[in-house]
Parts: structure tokens; sequence; C-alpha cells
């Protein structure tokens, strides 16, 4: 069970991952040794999975942002899931959905020529309903 504590923790690492233990100490009240100790069993215990970066695709040059409701044929999902995993260039997110479809992507594309490539690729596998992101 995790105390307030831990909570702030995590809380603090969720913003800013690279923060010292000493930075992190001072927020949440503890040394700076007490609070790596902290650290290390949230890790241990599995609370903290990793660390990652947060990536602007738009700096990239990925400037459309699109949903992409995948609508199988069959029950037999593999074809679509193998091309799947050769897509990491566009593909930021693939969930298992239950509702009007069987998994929704969730794409950055540099441009409308690129999505309309893997657009055509991807209806070998599957049907597909298309949602541009207009705003966040």
């Amino acid at each position: 069970m995790l105390d307030y504590t831990d909570k702030k923790i995590l809380d603090e690492l969720s913003r800013n991952s690279r923060i010292t233990m000493k930075e992190l100490g001072e927020k949440v009240h503890l040394t700076g040794p007490a609070t790596s100790a902290r650290v290390a069993k949230l890790e241990d215990s599995g609370v903290i999975e990793g660390y990652t970066i947060k990536v602007n695709r738009v700096k990239l040059g990925c400037y459309i942002h699109a949903f992409i409701t995948i609508i199988t044929e069959s029950i037999f999902h593999q074809p679509y899931l193998s091309f799947i995993k050769t897509q990491d260039e566009y593909l930021i997110n693939n969930y298992k959905i239950s509702g009007d479809g069987c998994y929704i992507l969730e794409c950055r594309f540099p441009s409308n020529e690129l999505m309309n490539q893997f657009l055509e690729e991807l209806n070998k596998h599957a049907n597909y309903k298309l949602s541009i992101v207009i705003s966040k």
C-alpha cells in the first residue's frame, strides 16, 4: 500500500524523471538517501516499471495526428498484428478495444501521402475508419 510520501514521489517523478534524489527529497521532505531508498522500493515492487522520454513528434515533422479504428474481418488477428509490428515509424499506440472495432491505432504522419501509403498497406490486413485530430 502506498502512503502519501510514495504518491508524492510518483507525482514528482512523473513530472520530471531526471530530478536528482536530493531535489526530490526536498520536494517530499526526506533526505536524499531516504528518497533513494523509497524510489528503489517502488522500483523493486514493480510500481515504477521504467523511465521514458516524451518526444514532440510535431518537431520531428509528423504533423498529422490520426486515430484509426481497426475492424478485422475474422477473429484471426495475426496478419494485422504482424503488420503493425513493422510500423514503428508512425505508430504511437495500438489499443485492443471493445465496441465498434477491434483495435484503435494512434499514429503520427509527416504527410498525407505517407499516411495514404500506410492506409493502403493496412487495408491488406484489416478494414479501418480514420479520424484526424483537429486540436487537443
